[in-house]
This record gives structure tokens, sequence and C-alpha cells, in this order.
């Protein structure tokens, strides 16, 4: 397991657009069709990666409670499953009724192109958007990880949700993500 930072897009970026298949319903999806009244979360993950499921259940909890407020969340897996089976889309859709389908979308990014639009290096990598789908954050939950003794409590990401939805500025410093590196092909 190769440890990998995001890549930090740069704060302003607008959310590249994209049209992928949506793992829990079956049907192919967009950004535009899929986006929060008040600002949008993207999470690149996948399911066998250590440090996605070490937050799990802060991300199910983070993505419910914020879903009433007016953010999605949607998740978009873009590893290769060819070598990576684990990570394929009936395998996604079984990962998502056992968390609880707590997101807007699970979503297959099979060409990959997606992952590379955000510049997404690493899962989980978050990104938040406002309501006109512009960067407002982007990094990690907090500072756990599955090898130190941190506590999961999504600090850093609910912090900068919590400024957008108060109106209030989200501070620019911020930490990137750290996590298994996304598989090319």
């Amino acid at each position: 397991m190769a440890v990998t930072a995001s890549s930090m897009m740069p704060l302003g970026t607008q959310a590249p657009d994209f049209n992928l298949l949506d793992t829990i319903t079956g049907e192919s999806l967009s950004l535009a069709q899929l986006r929060g009244k008040k600002g949008t979360l993207v999470v690149f993950m996948c399911n066998h990666c250590p440090y996605v499921l070490h937050l799990q259940s802060e991300l199910i909890a983070l993505a419910e409670q914020y879903a009433l407020y007016g953010i999605n969340t949607l998740g978009i897996s873009a590893n290769d499953i060819g070598n990576y089976p684990a990570d394929a889309p009936d395998k996604m859709q079984t990962l998502m009724a056992k968390w609880g389908n707590p997101f807007a979308a699970y979503l297959y990014d099979e060409t990959q192109t997606v992952a590379k639009a955000y510049s997404a290096a690493c899962t989980p990598d978050f990104y938040l958007f406002d309501e006109d789908l512009s960067c407002v954050y982007r990094g990690r939950l907090d500072g756990a990880t599955p090898k130190n003794k941190v506590p999961v409590t999504g600090e850093d990401l609910r912090a900068a949700v919590d400024a957008l939805l108060a109106n209030q500025p989200i501070d620019s410093e911020q930490a990137a993500s750290m996590g298994c590196n996304i598989k090319w092909k």
C-alpha cells in the first residue's frame, strides 16, 4: 500500500462535469443531476482502501447529516478493476447497501478521466464545492489514519462544510488528504 497525498486542486476551480454510472441505481448520472442545493461533496474512494474503511462511520454520518442541509455527497471510484476486482461496480453496490446508501450516488469512473480532471490522487480524496460548483475545500477529513491513534472526528471537513452553510469564510490553510494511491490503468 503506497501512501499518497492529495494533489490539492486550486481553490476556486469549477467542478469538472461528468456523466458516470451510479452503481446504486444503475443509471448514468451527471454532476448537474446530483449537485446539492447548498453544496456538493465529491469523495474519491474505493471499496478496499484501509484509509477509506477507517473513516467509514464518519463518512456515513457526515453524508447523512449534511444531506439534511442541502449538501449532496458523491462517492467516485476510479480504480482499475482489472487488477482490483474488489472495486468493481457490483461490489460498490454491495458496499453502499452495507453502509445504508448514505451518498446521493456512488459512481464508477471506468475511464479514469473524471479522476484526472479533478486531479484526484488518493483514496479518500475530498472536494467540497459551493452552490455554484466552485471548489472551497480540498484535503482531508481529519488527521486520523489507520496507523495513528488520532480519533476520527471529521473536524477539518466539518469545519469547512459548517462555514459554507453559515456563509462564513473557509480557512484556505487546508491539509492534504492521505491514503492509498488511485489504481491507474
